[in-house]
Parts: structure tokens; C-alpha cells; sequence
């Protein structure tokens, strides 16, 4: 499956984006899905799992409460709502697909495909 993510962009401290994560090549209803980040110097870390059928998702600390992962299976899309964002969470955005079974991974190898990443700047 090929990911395209969008949606990033610059915002003030406070505001919120919605980036997407549009899948084709197959259709990705089977797959759980990840997003990750990278800020500048640091490595990239886990932000957030959801399940294939959408019933089921897991949040890193750092967001939980203020991001918010979806899907459209119909649109062969996931979505990041992000919320009263921080100048912390600047940083490169990936979506990933794992094609794995019940537990939402959140390590980046179980993962077997990604999007190309997609910039977010909060500024203060």
C-alpha cells in the first residue's frame, strides 16, 4: 500500500490542524494504523495506533487528550485531529500501516509501510 500524508502546515500555539493519510494500491481496511513524528535532532517516536475497524486506539502520554486518530475505510483514509497544540509538537508527521494482528504497535519495525511525512510548525 502506497500512504500519502497532508495537511500539515504552520499554526499558532492553541490551534489545530487535521492531517490525512490517504492509502492506495489495496485497500487497507485489514490494517492497523500509526502515526508517528520526528522533530529536528531527535528520533522519530510513536503518537498514535488505531485498529483496523476503528474500534480500538492507543495515544503516546505526550498527546493523549489533545489528538485524536480516525479513519474513513470507505475513503481509504486515517486522520490526526490535533488539538491545543504546543510548540512540542513540532515536527515531521508519518502515517504507517501495520498488517499485523489485535495489539496496536507502537514500535516503528512492526510497521511495514509509510507515508512520506508531512511538516507541522506551532509556533508561539
Amino acid at each position: 500500500v502506497q500512504l500519502q500524508a497532508s495537511g500539515g502546515g504552520l499554526v499558532q500555539v492553541g490551534g489545530s490542524l487535521r492531517l490525512s493519510c490517504a492509502a492506495s494500491g489495496r485497500t487497507f481496511s485489514s490494517d492497523n494504523m500509526g502515526w508517528f513524528r520526528q522533530a529536528p535532532g531527535k528520533e522519530r517516536e510513536f503518537v498514535a495506533a488505531l485498529s483496523s475497524s476503528g474500534g480500538r486506539t492507543y495515544y503516546a502520554d505526550s498527546v493523549k487528550g489533545r489528538f485524536t486518530i480516525s479513519r474513513d475505510n470507505a475513503k481509504n483514509t486515517v486522520y490526526l485531529q490535533m488539538n491545543s497544540l504546543k510548540p512540542e509538537d513540532t515536527a515531521v508527521y508519518y502515517c504507517a500501516a501495520d498488517r499485523g494482528g489485535y495489539y496496536l504497535p507502537t514500535a516503528e519495525y512492526k510497521y511495514d509501510n509509510w507515508g512520506q511525512g508531512t511538516q507541522v510548525t506551532v509556533s508561539s
